[in-house]
């Protein structure tokens, strides 16, 4: 079911304890049923600290997107205007570094309304694609890129606590700031 009532609003500077907590929140669902909860708080700990998010918002090359219904967030976005690995050829590249829907809202059109926004936002930025990193393992996340136009250019290495895992390098080009999905 798609909800109709998301908005999107651009992340400041008072928000780094907010997505700390969303953060945490939205990675520890995805991921810990599959990964060692050593690893996992080593990570969140690394990764999720109000500090940390205050730092990346601070990034003028960062953009966090907020998704929001009925008057609570429902997941977000960080977008970093980085090079991409070597595979990705790109002039202009942005990196979906982060899309996470809070666990109750999957299934309910706020990936879909991150993505449309993190295409519009790219666009305005005037990047020529976007990639990103995805576990492998995750199978409803690469169904969701993939829908969305994102092809697979490679693999890299993501550490998440003490364990080397296999993302996925995704990349998708920008060609209009319409972003529908095919």
């Amino acid at each position: 079911m798609q909800h109709k009532c998301i908005t999107i609003r651009q992340a400041g500077v008072e928000d780094n304890e907010h997505l700390s907590t969303v953060g945490r929140e939205t990675f520890f669902d995805s991921f810990a049923a599959d990964n060692h909860p050593a690893d996992m708080a080593a990570y969140l700990e690394k990764s999720f600290s109000p500090d940390i998010q205050a730092a990346e918002l601070a990034e003028p090359s960062s953009v966090f997107l907020i998704a929001e219904a009925e008057a609570m967030t429902v997941g977000y976005a960080r977008l970093v205007e980085a090079s991409a690995p070597h595979f990705v050829k790109a002039r202009k590249p942005i990196h979906l570094a982060r899309l996470y829907a809070r666990k109750q809202w999957i299934g309910n059109g706020v990936g879909a309304a991150l993505m449309t926004a993190c295409m519009d936002e790219a666009t305005r930025r005037q990047c020529d694609g976007i990639w990103l990193g995805v576990w492998g393992r995750n199978a409803r996340a690469i169904g969701f890129y993939r829908k969305w136009g994102f092809l697979q250019r490679g693999t890299q290495s993501f550490v998440l606590g003490n364990d080397r895992q296999t993302d996925l390098i995704l990349w998708r080009p920008l060609k209009s700031a319409a972003a529908i999905p095919p």
